[in-house]
């Protein structure tokens, strides 16, 4: 699994980071860092989570 970010949606409101911490970070300015963009079946449910969760769709999972 891997995670695809489209920073022409991101808004950096922070509920991915909320979801899985581990995974994700918004920076002071909004930015969204990915911290993992290939995270382990142990972070795959907080993942979905985040993806399923983000306001603006901006997220999305590609099956590697």
């Amino acid at each position: 699994m891997r995670i695809v970010v489209d920073r022409t949606r991101c808004t950096g409101l922070g509920m991915c980071e909320a979801e899985a911490p581990d995974v994700f970070e918004v920076q002071d300015d909004g930015t969204l860092v990915i911290l993992n963009e290939t995270p382990g079946a142990d972070l795959r449910e907080a993942v979905e989570m985040a993806v399923d969760g983000c306001p603006t769709e901006a997220l999305s999972i590609v099956e590697d």
